[in-house]
C-alpha cells in the first residue's frame, strides 16, 4: 500500500511539475500592441489619453484662457469613472493623461486626491520638522483653472464564439470659477473576438 502511494505522489509531481515547464516569458517593446484577451489594455489608455489630450489642446478654450488671463491655464485631472463591466485601472489612464498634458508644454497640471494629500501632509511635517529656510509655507499651493473628468462605458454584443465590445470614453473640462463646460470629448474603441 506504502509502493502505491508512493508512486501515485511521485507520478502527481511529474505530472505538476510538467505543467509549469511550458509557460516562457519574454520581453518586448512596451510600445508594440499586445491585445491578447480584447478587454481595455494600456494600448488602449495610452491611445485614448494621446487623442484626447491632442484635441482638448486644439480647441478654442485654451487660446481664450491665455487671452484672456495672460497666463497658461492649470488643469486638475480628477475622476475617471469605469462604468464597464470589467475591471479598468483608471488610475494609469489618468497618469496618462497628465503626462500628456504636462509634454505638451501648453498647461500646468496640480496634484489631485491622494497625492495632493500626501504633499500637504508633507508640508505639515516641514513645519515642524524641516530647517526654517528650507521650509514650505502654507497657502502657497497652485490654484486649478479647469478640471478634466468623464467616465468610460461600454457595450458587449455577443453570440456563440464572437463577441464585440464597443468603449466609450466621455471626457469634459469645466471651468472651475464659473462651471462652464469648455469642452466635450469622445472616444470610441471597437473590438471584435473571436474564439
Amino acid at each position: 500500500m506504502k509502493k502505491l502511494i508512493l508512486v501515485a505522489g511521485l507520478s502527481a509531481t511529474f505530472i505538476f511539475s510538467d505543467c509549469g515547464a511550458s509557460r516562457q516569458v519574454q520581453r518586448i517593446d512596451p510600445n508594440q500592441v499586445v491585445d491578447i484577451s480584447g478587454r481595455w489594455n494600456d494600448t488602449d489608455s495610452k491611445l485614448v489619453a494621446d487623442e484626447m489630450i491632442k484635441d482638448v489642446l486644439d480647441r478654442p478654450w485654451r487660446t481664450n484662457f491665455e487671452r484672456d488671463k495672460g497666463k497658461r491655464p492649470t488643469v486638475i485631472v480628477g475622476s475617471i469613472k469605469n462604468k464597464t463591466s470589467e475591471h479598468i485601472d483608471a488610475t494609469a489612464f489618468i497618469k496618462n493623461m497628465e503626462r500628456s498634458f504636462i509634454n505638451s508644454g501648453t498647461v500646468s497640471v496640480v496634484q489631485s486626491g491622494d497625492a495632493r494629500n500626501e504633499a500637504r501632509d508633507e508640508r505639515n511635517d516641514q513645519q515642524t520638522f524641516a530647517d526654517e529656510a528650507t521650509r514650505k509655507r502654507w497657502g502657497k499651493e497652485k490654484g486649478a483653472d479647469f478640471i478634466l473628468s468623464g467616465v468610460i462605458t461600454s457595450i458587449v454584443d455577443e453570440y456563440k464564439k464572437q463577441r464585440v465590445v464597443s468603449y466609450q470614453i466621455n471626457l469634459e473640462l469645466t471651468d472651475l470659477e464659473t462651471n462652464e463646460k469648455v469642452w466635450l470629448g469622445e472616444k470610441q474603441i471597437k473590438k471584435y473576438i473571436k474564439n
